[in-house]
């Protein structure tokens, strides 16, 4: 067996140490780095058997048998290395020698705990990026005593275990979103991503590279490399489509292939992608009306409109009104550092209000009042004053004589300045002051009010 120039300069360039014997297990070649991990030099091996010199060695029995032996573990005196036994054959199959590739067990261990930590970093990666798509809400956080929604939540319930296409209908403000988060935490892919797009914030073009990805060059100012698109992001899991009504009609058409077909063609991508994602849609308008009048493609229509739930606006829920504004209220509760609650007529006024914002305006509601309310209680007077308005009308508030007014006004501030200064002498004397009258006029009044 010979070994040209070429190979044996290359083969000496390697870390790895290499053994070569001929058909009769004679060594016709070791590298420097066979013997920089083993110890033999090539005047105690070259043109020897192999077994005399290393006892208990296995590559003659590849030879013999022309089957390889991969990562055999070997150890002569302090040297530990992984041995890759092959047979050597001529251009006719016929077996002609052996090769054994030498690694340094060291090196295994180093390359075993870098990848170990690779697969750490990765899997943490994995997990944030989990974290991050992760639905927020549950089904426990949709506040429901009204029986209207009590029905809404249970349809929802029951198909959020069906891993079909669901679409979410409602006016705005309504809590469509919220819907749409518990839907998917009560499903199986609950573990899976959860990706939110609103179809109305992005135009077409926009819109269409961020669903569907773009490859690199595919148009001016692509990036390098191109972009994966929300549609692969989610795959496994669920991809909310809010505001679908407002999708592009041409655009409707790439959707509702991937709908079909479970793949997603990136912008400027010649290939198919498969994909697995559950859609739910969303939309405050009437996509029946919309497809009769050809602004949304019926074929569509009847892809995403497996599952259709009504969310009833807040008018029509009025046991909800209450319970989801005392929710707010613990949230305000907890900003300002103080308590806080409702009185019964500014409840009233609530519940008798119309809320076309829906739950959405409840909520800005609450925090005006909040901050309005000089004391730990909401009284009509710090409600918005449209709200107060419709009490009027509705003769939920009552006009009162103004001597009334101005006599509630100053008993209201007269408390105030004793809570602040006290009930002794002194403090009817500091209050008195800070209310801008006499410690005489500050007694008739209290005296008056009893």
């Amino acid at each position: 067996m010979l070994i040209n120039n070429w190979v044996k300069i290359i083969l000496d360039s390697l870390y790895d140490g290499i053994l070569i014997i001929n058909k009769k297990s004679i060594v016709k070649y070791i590298n420097p780095s066979y013997t920089r991990i083993t110890g033999v030099t090539k005047e105690n091996i070259i043109d020897k058997p192999l077994v005399k010199i290393r006892p208990g060695a296995r590559l003659p029995d590849v030879v013999n048998s022309g089957q390889k032996l991969l990562r055999v573990p070997r150890l002569e005196g302090n040297s530990e290395y992984i041995v890759n036994m092959s047979p050597i054959k001529d251009d006719a199959g016929h077996i002609i020698g052996g090769i054994s590739v030498v690694t340094e067990i060291n090196d295994v261990y180093k390359l075993t705990k870098e990848l170990n930590k690779s697969h750490k970093i990765i899997k943490n990666l994995q997990n944030r990026v989990k974290s991050i798509q992760k639905s927020k809400y549950t089904f426990e956080d949709i506040i429901s005593q009204d029986p209207k929604s009590e029905s809404t939540k249970k349809l929802a319930k029951k198909i959020a275990r069906k891993d079909t296409n669901v679409l979410l209908l409602g006016e705005s403000g309504t809590g469509k979103e919220l819907f749409a988060h518990s839907i998917h935490n009560q499903s199986s892919r609950k573990d899976e991503p959860f990706i939110a797009v609103n179809c109305a914030s992005l135009d077409s073009n926009l819109l269409k590279s961020e669903l569907f990805g773009y490859e690199e060059g595919s148009f001016t100012g692509a990036k390098k490399g191109g972009k994966i698109g929300l549609f692969e992001v989610a795959n496994g899991g669920t991809i909310f489509l809010d505001e679908i009504s407002e999708m592009d009609y041409g655009l409707q058409a790439k959707l509702l292939r991937t709908l079909q077909e479970n793949t997603i063609r990136r912008v400027g991508g010649l290939y198919e992608i498969p994909i697995n994602v559950r859609v739910v849609a969303a939309t405050n308008r009437d996509l029946l009306s919309l497809v009769n009048n050809n602004k949304f493609r019926k074929d569509l229509y009847y892809r995403i409109a497996i599952f259709p739930i009504t969310i009833p606006p807040l008018r029509e829920r009025l046991e909800d009104i209450i319970p989801i504004s005392n929710q707010f209220l613990d949230n305000m509760q907890r900003e300002l550092k103080r308590r806080l609650e409702i009185s019964d007529n500014a409840k009233k006024l609530l519940i008798s209000y119309e809320w076309p914002g829906n739950i959405r305006e409840l909520k800005n509601v609450i925090e005006f009042s909040a901050n309005m309310t000089d004391d730990s209680i909401i009284h009509v007077r710090d409600l918005p004053k449209i709200i107060q308005q419709v009490g009027i009308q509705k003769n939920l508030i009552s006009i009162r004589p103004l001597e009334q007014v101005v006599r509630e006004s100053e008993i209201e501030e007269i408390n105030k300045a004793l809570h602040k200064y006290g009930n002794s002498v002194k403090g009817k004397k500091m209050a008195a002051k800070s209310l801008g009258i006499s410690l005489a006029s500050l007694y008739n009044k209290l005296s008056n009010t009893k």
